[in-house]
């Protein structure tokens, strides 16, 4: 599981923002980390902001991917992936207490290689999961 956890904290302040991201069990402190084989994300914030990227090899030229957030308030998730060459094939966002809460599909079509993977959290207060799989 991966957790980011931004902001401070002291007992007197109930209203800390903070953002808990993890992937396949591994907390995300920095960006960078490295993932093979399927991606499973999930995420909690508390009104905070985050932005991780990760790198994760993907031996197909797409990717399956998924998303869905719980969220009865304003804020923003949002997946960007990245090919081996840096070209973006999937950029999509969820806006918290609208319809539609989740995304689903197939990338467009990459190179082959170290994607990259960045999940961006603004003003997000609920809870969500993502997923990436090979494609094709």
């Amino acid at each position: 599981m991966l957790s980011i956890n931004l902001g401070c904290s002291s007992d007197d302040d109930s209203s800390t923002e903070s953002i808990e991201l993890t992937v396949n069990g591994t907390i995300l402190f920095d960006d960078g980390d490295d993932f093979f084989g399927d991606v499973d994300g999930d995420f909690t914030g508390n009104g905070g902001s985050a932005e991780r990227t990760f790198l994760w090899r993907n031996s197909l030229n797409t990717a399956d991917y998924n998303a869905d957030i719980t969220s009865s308030t304003n804020g923003l998730f949002k997946m960007e992936v990245k090919d081996a060459d840096g070209n973006v094939v999937l950029n999509k966002t969820l806006r918290g207490g609208v319809e539609p809460d989740s995304f689903s599909g197939v990338t467009a079509s990459g190179t082959s290689g170290i994607w990259s993977v960045t999940i961006s959290l603004s003003s997000f207060n609920g809870d969500g999961s993502f997923s990436l799989s090979e494609g094709d």
